[in-house]
C-alpha cells in the first residue's frame, strides 16, 4: 500500500497528507475548494521547514515529500488508485455518511476506507457502504506530524485483516496505534472533553469541534455528565472558535497570546 488518498485539506487533512508523504507514500489530497488545497500545500511547506530547523528532515527530504503530494478537486480522480482513503472532512455526521456512500461506489473493491472522526460511530459510517469490513477509524491527534497516538477504531463488521493493516501502517509512520472500541468519543475524547481543563488545547482543536464531540457524547450516553457547558455553546455561537478565528479561551495575535478566560467566565455568570 503505497498510494493514499486524503479527503479534506484542513488542519487534520493536510497534517495527515504531510505525514504520509514524509514517510514515502504517494498522497492524493482532495478538497472541493481549490483555494483550500493551495493553502494546505503552503501550510505543509511551512511545517516541513519547521522540521528542517529542528533537524528532523533536510531540504532534499522536504522537496521529495512535497513532490509526493498531488491535489485534486475531483473526488473520483483522487481515489481511483488508492489502497487507503482517509476521510478528514468536517466533524459532521451527515457529511461523513454522504461521503462514505460515494466512496463505496467509486473506490476499488479492496480499498480500505478510514475515517479520522474523533467521535462519530464507525459502525454507523460503515453501514452506508457496500464494504463494511473495509471501514475503520484512524483517528490522528493534532498536530499530526508531531503527535504519536493513533486511535484505531473497529466497527462491528471491520475485519481482522483491515485492522491489522491499519495498525501496521500506523507503525510505519512512527506512530503508536491503539485499538479501541467503537463507543462515543472513543478513548481520547471521552476522557478529554468532559474535563475541558486544557483550554489552550481546546482552542487548538477548535471549540466548534469540541462542541460537536461533546454533543456526540451527550447523545450517545444519554447522560447529563456529558452535557456541553453553556460557556462553550455561547463562545461557538459568537464565533470565538479558538486559534482559527483568532479568539477562543485565549486571544491570538501575531507573536502573542493573551489569556481572556476570566472575562469569558464573568460574562457568562461564573
Amino acid at each position: 500500500m503505497k498510494k493514499i488518498a486524503v479527503i479534506g485539506s484542513g488542519t487534520m487533512g493536510n497534517g495527515i497528507a504531510h505525514t504520509f508523504a514524509q514517510y514515502g507514500f504517494d498522497v492524493s489530497l482532495a478538497d472541493i475548494n481549490a483555494d483550500a488545497l493551495t493553502r494546505a500545500m503552503q501550510t505543509i511547506a511551512v511545517n516541513l521547514d519547521k522540521q528542517i530547523k529542528k533537524g528532523v528532515i533536510n531540504e532534499q527530504e522536504k522537496v521529495a515529500a512535497l513532490n509526493r503530494i498531488k491535489t485534486y478537486s475531483n473526488l473520483k480522480e483522487a481515489v481511483q488508485a488508492a489502497g487507503l482513503v482517509i476521510e478528514a472532512a468536517t466533524e459532521n455526521q451527515m457529511v461523513k455518511l454522504d461521503l462514505f456512500e460515494q466512496l463505496s461506489e467509486i473506490c476499488p473493491e479492496n480499498t480500505i476506507l478510514a475515517s479520522n472522526t474523533s467521535s462519530i460511530a464507525i459502525t454507523e459510517i460503515a453501514s452506508v457502504t457496500k464494504r463494511p469490513g473495509n471501514v475503520i477509524g484512524m483517528h490522528f491527534m493534532n498536530p499530526v506530524p508531531l503527535m504519536k497516538l493513533v486511535e484505531v477504531i473497529r466497527g462491528k463488521e471491520t475485519t481482522d485483516s483491515t485492522t491489522q493493516t491499519i495498525m501496521e501502517l500506523s507503525i510505519q509512520l512512527d506512530k503508536v496505534p491503539v485499538e479501541v472500541n467503537d463507543a462515543p468519543g472513543f478513548v481520547a475524547n471521552r476522557i478529554l472533553m468532559p474535563m475541558m481543563g486544557p483550554l489552550q488545547l481546546a482552542d487548538f482543536i477548535g471549540l466548534d469541534v469540541c462542541l460537536a464531540i461533546i454533543k456526540v457524547l451527550h447523545d450517545g450516553f444519554d447522560s447529563e455528565k456529558y452535557a456541553p457547558c453553556p460557556l462553550l455553546i455561547n463562545m461557538v455561537t459568537e464565533g470565538n472558535l479558538g486559534i482559527k478565528s483568532g479568539s477562543g479561551f485565549y486571544k491570538y495575535t501575531a507573536g502573542s497570546k493573551e489569556l481572556i478566560v476570566s472575562d469569558r467566565f464573568k460574562k457568562n455568570g461564573f
